[in-house]
């Protein structure tokens, strides 16, 4: 049709431009190899048309109408194909983004969905053709730990923003993914969409929690197993503020029962029995703190009044196994920060472990010294020392390992609790030889308050 007008016509206007369209279609449907064929024969026909029917009068503006006809032509596709070579690598690095498994998608600043990758749809339930146009945050009930006025912030400063997020899928089940923002902006330097990839770590949630439950349960097992092992001891406690209020009691019944009573002696006997009732309260007290599992509570405390409250926890044992306990507290060091039960599980582990070292021990004094300093201005260290059999050198690195156990019966959990819990209060615990035998446990605690430590130990 365009031929025949290019040739029947008498206008001197360039009719051959034309052609452009039927260039254009081509490139809508055909390989680039036929669009190149298409523009060759839309430009012979042009040509030939100027052949079958030449102007009469021709003159440099005729001339120019065909040439520019031609051009036209050529420069339409050139374009044509840039365009389909374009489109291709777009389509080619789309279906490459569909290779991947994890989620992919693009959005406008409002939040429209402009692009779902097959990962999106595979985690999420929703096809592409539900996920387009909608806005993402509303499609997924996305919940942001950090709230997303600080998140947009970040990303128009620095182009780019990674954090957690937890999305929904299509049956409501919670999806938690490290997500991973890019802001592209347009030739202007404005912002112009948003590119985010999601990878799922639900699982690993799930196991990191398990295994924080794991800690915590074995924690609190240790410190079941360590009352278990100071029976004992426990009993001795109790039982002397016990037997004390009997005997005072007794007491007080024979003043009442003089003629006439002693009522003053029956005051006394009565203050007694009330200050050793409650020794024994207090007693008790500690030993259910130490078991029951309680959270953590972040306080100030004195530090050398807690070492005597462990080592009368554990005087029966000691005076079962000949060990003589001797104090060294120092009066430059008070007020400690930190979970009081806790770090008293970790002195009261360290004793009982002084004092199995120095079972076998017979050719020397069964010496258990316990130590408090100031190691700086903010920092109060304890020191456990024992006159056992030492160290091992080999195993010095393994001691604080989970379930490594020198002793017979011993789980291996006693050590490596303990470094967790002075380590999450912003210390360290280490072992050390002691001259001329034995070894040296020390460990590190605040003395003022730490706020990313105190975070640290609500959370264990």
């Amino acid at each position: 049709m365009i031929f025949i007008l290019d040739t029947a016509t008498v206008l001197d206007i360039a009719v051959a431009t034309l052609y452009v369209v039927v260039i254009l279609i081509a490139a809508r449907f055909c390989k680039p190899r036929s669009v190149v064929l298409v523009g060759l024969g839309c430009v012979a026909l042009t040509i030939l048309s100027w052949v079958l029917a030449p102007p009469a009068r021709p003159s440099a503006e005729t001339l120019i109408n065909e040439c520019i006809s031609i051009v036209t032509i050529g420069l339409v596709t050139a374009l044509a194909l840039h365009a389909q070579q374009t489109v291709s690598t777009l389509r080619n690095q789309a279906n490459l983004l569909d290779l991947t498994h994890d989620p992919i998608f693009s959005r406008d600043m409002d939040g429209k969905i402009l692009y779902w990758n097959r990962g999106a749809e595979e985690l999420y339930g929703f096809k592409g053709a539900e996920a387009l146009g909608a806005v993402a945050h509303t499609l997924l009930q996305t919940t942001f730990v950090t709230p997303l006025e600080q998140i947009m912030t970040r990303l128009l400063r620095e182009d780019r923003w990674e954090g957690e997020l937890v999305n929904r899928k299509t049956d409501g089940t919670p999806v938690v993914v490290t997500s991973r923002w890019s802001l592209q902006r347009d030739n202007a330097g404005k912002p112009a969409l948003i590119l985010e990839t999601n990878i799922d770590i639900s699982e690993r949630k799930r196991l990191e929690d398990s295994l924080q439950q794991a800690q915590s349960d074995l924690a609190r097992l240790n410190r079941v197993l360590v009352v278990g092992e100071m029976t004992a001891s426990i009993a001795h406690e109790v039982n002397q503020p016990i037997a004390a209020v009997v005997t005072s009691a007794h007491a007080g019944l024979r003043w009442l029962d003089a003629q006439p009573p002693a009522l003053e002696e029956v005051r006394h006997a009565l203050t007694r029995i009330e200050k050793d009732g409650s020794r024994a309260g207090e007693v008790v007290s500690r030993v259910r703190g130490l078991v029951k599992k309680v959270p953590p509570r972040i306080e100030r405390w004195d530090l050398n009044e807690a070492v005597g409250e462990a080592v009368a926890l554990t005087r029966a044992e000691l005076l079962r196994n000949g060990v003589v306990s001797r104090n060294a507290l120092s009066s430059d060091v008070s007020l400690v920060m930190g979970d009081r039960v806790q770090l008293q599980q970790v002195l009261i582990n360290l004793i009982v472990n002084g004092i199995e070292a120095m079972t076998g021990v017979h050719d020397r004094p069964r010496e258990l010294t316990i130590r408090t300093a100031r190691a700086d201005p903010d920092t109060a260290m304890v020191e456990v020392c024992d006159t056992g059999t030492g160290l091992d050198p080999g195993h010095v690195d393994r001691l604080f390992q989970s379930f490594y156990t020198t002793k017979a019966e011993g789980m291996g959990m006693g050590l490596a609790i303990s470094r967790s819990i002075v380590e999450a209060h912003g210390g360290w615990l280490e072992a050390v030889p002691n001259e001329p035998h034995g070894a040296v446990f020390r460990f590190t605690l605040p003395t003022r308050e730490n706020a990313q430590a105190s975070a640290e130990v609500l959370r264990s």
